[in-house]
């Protein structure tokens, strides 16, 4: 396992890439920052750790539309507000994940 550098959110991360994947691993960098940098830029939601699990949760539900195979395409923004609102839900009052 190789450790490679990353930028996300202008943060540097040190991570284990498995030899061989690097540019499948810099493309899975790629599509979390953007992720996670198209949520903070919408400015509703400043905690990284929150737009980290809605860029995550965004990714996965991206991924089950791929392996259900949907007859009509899903808006991303759709699919955005719909993880926010499900989030906030969840969170409540406090606004803390754990």
């Amino acid at each position: 396992m190789n450790q490679v550098e990353v930028q996300i959110m202008g943060q540097s991360y040190i991570l284990g890439c498995p030899e061989g994947a690097e540019e499948r691993f810099q493309t899975a960098v790629r599509k979390v920052d953007a992720a996670m940098c198209s949520i903070r830029d919408v400015g509703k939601i400043k905690a990284r750790d929150r737009i980290a699990v809605l860029a995550a949760l965004n990714l996965a539900f991206e991924l089950s539309d791929f392996s259900a195979a949907p007859t009509e395409p899903v808006s991303s923004t759709h699919n955005l507000n719909n993880l926010l609102h499900r989030l906030d839900s969840a969170l409540g009052q406090d606004g803390h994940l754990l």
